[in-house]
């Protein structure tokens, strides 16, 4: 369900602004994008878990929430990210 050190990385790489840049909302709205997509093919297959399916939604308001704030700050910045990710909205 998480993702290893080494996809984090990758993530890392590909999203940062700068060099060893970890936490610009580009790259955490990645890594959370990526958490997110894995919990949901876990779900796909367990239906019943509701404690995952929980800790998924508070994922997606996490990230709702970061993209809210980016949009505020840099609108060009934002809709290249949710291109980049093929994120709706």
């Amino acid at each position: 369900m998480s993702i290893t050190p080494v996809r984090k990385q990758e993530l890392v790489q590909e999203y940062a602004t700068k060099e060893g840049d970890t936490g610009s909302p580009e790259v955490q709205v990645a890594i959370l994008s990526e958490r997110i997509r894995n919990l949901t093919e876990h779900l796909k297959e367990h239906k019943k878990d509701f404690h995952s399916r929980r800790g998924l939604l508070i994922m997606v308001g996490q990230r709702r929430r970061m993209l809210d704030y980016l949009k505020s700050v840099d609108t060009s910045r934002y809709e290249s990210l949710i291109g980049r990710l093929g994120l709706r909205k």
